[in-house]
């Protein structure tokens, strides 16, 4: 999701650890308190645009990570998706550069009526986890993200 429009912050399917394809587009997200999440990677258009998109729940080890071609002003939003969740941006060298909290998902109506959150800070990537986990694990800016 670029400047020009916002990037989804849900996706569809299920979380299981077995779910398909989506298991093999994991990879280990080592966070500062070295709690290692499991993301699902978005790299295409298609796949930043979808995020986690219809998604019913998302565990608390789980997560996404929005990889971006160049840093830059990606703002995010809720749209179609069911679940708050945490918004962590970085910059190229994956330092925590904004943080968004408990998002909640988007009020049923027009797209239009949905805000967007974040992308205020050069920054190449994004990751989601639930809502609360950025909160339990301490995250704040200036930390180190590793993957």
């Amino acid at each position: 999701m670029t400047a020009a429009f916002s990037l989804g912050g849900c996706s569809g399917g299920s979380d299981t650890p077995d779910a398909g394809l989506a298991a093999l587009h994991l990879r280990d997200v080592t966070l500062p308190d070295q709690q290692v999440i499991k993301a699902e990677v978005a790299l295409t258009p298609e796949e930043l645009q979808r995020g986690l998109m219809f998604r019913e729940t998302l565990a608390a080890d789980r997560g996404m990570l929005f990889i971006h071609q160049s840093e830059g002003e990606y703002p995010y939003w809720m749209y179609q998706c069911k679940i708050s969740l945490d918004m962590i941006w970085m910059d190229k060298g994956k330092h925590i550069v904004e943080i968004a909290r408990d998002v909640p998902p988007c009020p049923p109506g027009p797209p239009e009526q949905c805000p967007n959150y974040g992308g205020h800070v050069p920054a190449m990537f994004v990751l989601e986890l639930a809502a609360g986990q950025a909160a339990r694990h301490g995250l704040a800016s200036g930390q180190v993200i590793s993957f």
